[in-house]
C-alpha cells in the first residue's frame, strides 16, 4: 500500500526561485508600516517642495512664451516642452492622485477632487493637455493603479501594442513605425482611450449593457476611430469637440494670437507668429518623446510581470506587484527629479499613490532596503535602458514574464484569508463594545 503523498511543486525559472522563501505576511506588515509613517510626517516641507518645482516649471513655461516668436529653434522648443511635461508628470499628476489633499492649505485647488476638472477655464488654467483630466483620472488613477499588469490594465505595452508585436514583418521594418509612435502617441493613443475609459465607467455606472463584441481591454486609438469601425461608446465629432478640439485650436493657434499683434506693431507681419506656431507644433513632438520614455517605460520590459487575476487594493499581492511591476529609474537630485517628472520613483509611488513627490524621494532607499530584506526584486535602471526594453516588448523582440501561477493564486487566498480576518476583529470588537455598553 502506498502513503498519499501531495503532488511535486512545479519547477520555478531561475528569476523566479526567490517566491520559495518569500514571506507574503510579513513583507505586507512592513509596507504597510512604512507607508502608514510617511502619511504621518507629511507637512509644510512637502507644500514647499510643491511649490518650487511648480515654479521651475512655470519658468519653462515663460521661457518659451518669451521667445518663441524670435525664430525658430532650441530654446523655445525645449522650455515649452519641458512646461509640457512637468505640468502633467509632476504637478497634475500628483494633485489628482490626492498627494496634497491634507497638507496644501489650498483646498480650493490642490484637491483631486477641484485640480483642472468641472469645465474647460479649470483645465485651462490647472492642467491643460490632449487628454481630457476626468478621464485621465478615471483610466490612470483608478484603472491602471488597481489593475497593474493585469489584462484590465489600460496602460499595459504588451496588449496595447499586440497587433504590432504579432506583424509578420522583420523586426527593423517595426522599428521604422516607432518615430511616428512615439512623437504622437499622447493625441493618437493616450486621449481617445483614457476618454474610453471615463464612458465605459460611466456606462457601467448606469447599468448600460456593453456590446458582447467589444472587448473593452482592447485599446481605442485614432486610427481605430477612423477606421476600424470607431467605438460604441463615443463618436469621432465628440471626442474631437471635447477631449482634443479645445486643446489643438487654443494650445497651438490662439495662445500665440497676441504676436499677431505684436508683429504688425514691430512691422514683421506674421513672421512672429508663424515661428511660434512652428516652436509650438516642434515642442509637442519633442514632449511627446520626452513623456514616453519617462511614461511609458515605468512598467514594460522582459523583467517586469505580468498577472492573472486582480487582487485587493493594499493587500499583500497589492504591494507585492507594484514592485514586480514598476521600476525605478535614477534617483537623486532636484533637477534629475525634475526632468524624470519625479516619475523615476515609480516603485514607491504604485505602492501608496496619495503621497507627495517629496515622500516618494524620503520613502526609496527604505523601499529598496525593505525588498532586500525579503528577497523581493526590486529594479532600479536608466531610463535609456528602459527604453530600449520598453522597444523590445513593442515589437515583439522580448515578452514579459508571467508570475508563477500557483503562487499567485496562494498570495490571494492569503490575502482572502486576512480579510476575513481583519472583519472578524471589527465584528468582535463591535460586540464586545455592545456588550459593555448593556452592562454599563
Amino acid at each position: 500500500m502506498c502513503n498519499a503523498s501531495s503532488p511535486p511543486e512545479p519547477k520555478l525559472a531561475k528569476c523566479d526561485e526567490w517566491v520559495k522563501d518569500f514571506d507574503l505576511d510579513e513583507f505586507t506588515k512592513d509596507m504597510k508600516n512604512l507607508g502608514d509613517e510617511l502619511e504621518k510626517n507629511q507637512g509644510p516641507a512637502d507644500v514647499r517642495h510643491l511649490k518650487k518645482m511648480v515654479m521651475w516649471s512655470n519658468a519653462c513655461g515663460l521661457v518659451g512664451m518669451l521667445t518663441m516668436g524670435l525664430g525658430v529653434h532650441f530654446v523655445p522648443i525645449f522650455a515649452l516642452s519641458t512646461f509640457t511635461f512637468t505640468r502633467w508628470t509632476m504637478i497634475a499628476h500628483h494633485t489628482c492622485h490626492g498627494g496634497y489633499d491634507k497638507i496644501h492649505p489650498n483646498k480650493n485647488r490642490w484637491n483631486r477632487f477641484k485640480f483642472a476638472i468641472g469645465g474647460l477655464w479649470n483645465r485651462m488654467c490647472d492642467w491643460f493637455d490632449w487628454m481630457m483630466p476626468e478621464a485621465w483620472n478615471v483610466e490612470h488613477n483608478n484603472r491602471h493603479h488597481y489593475c497593474l499588469s493585469e489584462l484590465e490594465d489600460p496602460d499595459l505595452v504588451e496588449n496595447n501594442l499586440k497587433d504590432m508585436r504579432d506583424l509578420p514583418v522583420p523586426t527593423f521594418v517595426k522599428y521604422l513605425a516607432l518615430p511616428m509612435l512615439v512623437t504622437t502617441w499622447k493625441w493618437f493613443y493616450y486621449a481617445p482611450n483614457t476618454y474610453k475609459e471615463l464612458k465605459l465607467a460611466r456606462w457601467r455606472k448606469a447599468g448600460k449593457k456593453i456590446p458582447d463584441d467589444v472587448v473593452t481591454s482592447d485599446a481605442v486609438t485614432v486610427r481605430s476611430l477612423l477606421f476600424s469601425g470607431g467605438t460604441p461608446f463615443y463618436s469621432f465629432w465628440e471626442f474631437f469637440s471635447v477631449v482634443i478640439g479645445p486643446y489643438l485650436l487654443i494650445h497651438f493657434f490662439l495662445f500665440p494670437a497676441p504676436l499677431l499683434a505684436i508683429g504688425e506693431y514691430m512691422g514683421t507681419g506674421h513672421e512672429m507668429y508663424i515661428n511660434a506656431v512652428k516652436n509650438l507644433f516642434l515642442a509637442e513632438l519633442l514632449t511627446n518623446a520626452h513623456g514616453f520614455v519617462a511614461i511609458v517605460t515605468n512598467h514594460a520590459g522582459d523583467d517586469m510581470y505580468r498577472f492573472r487575476d486582480g487582487c485587493r487594493p493594499y493587500s499583500g499581492s497589492f504591494y507585492l506587484r507594484q514592485v514586480l511591476a514598476s521600476v525605478d529609474f535614477w534617483t537623486g537630485s532636484d533637477i534629475n527629479d525634475f526632468m524624470h517628472g519625479y516619475l523615476n520613483y515609480q516603485i514607491e509611488h504604485h505602492m501608496w499613490p496619495s503621497l507627495s513627490m517629496l515622500s516618494y524621494k524620503r520613502s526609496q532607499p527604505l523601499v529598496k532596503s525593505l525588498c532586500e530584506k525579503h528577497g523581493v526584486p526590486y529594479i532600479q535602471e536608466n531610463v535609456f535602458l528602459r527604453t530600449k526594453k520598453t522597444i523590445d516588448i513593442m515589437t515583439g523582440t522580448s515578452s514579459m514574464r508571467w508570475f508563477p501561477a500557483d503562487y499567485e493564486k496562494k498570495y490571494l487566498e492569503m490575502d482572502a484569508v486576512r480579510e476575513a480576518e481583519k472583519k472578524n476583529r471589527k465584528t468582535v470588537l463591535l460586540s464586545d463594545k455592545c456588550m459593555t455598553a448593556v452592562q454599563e
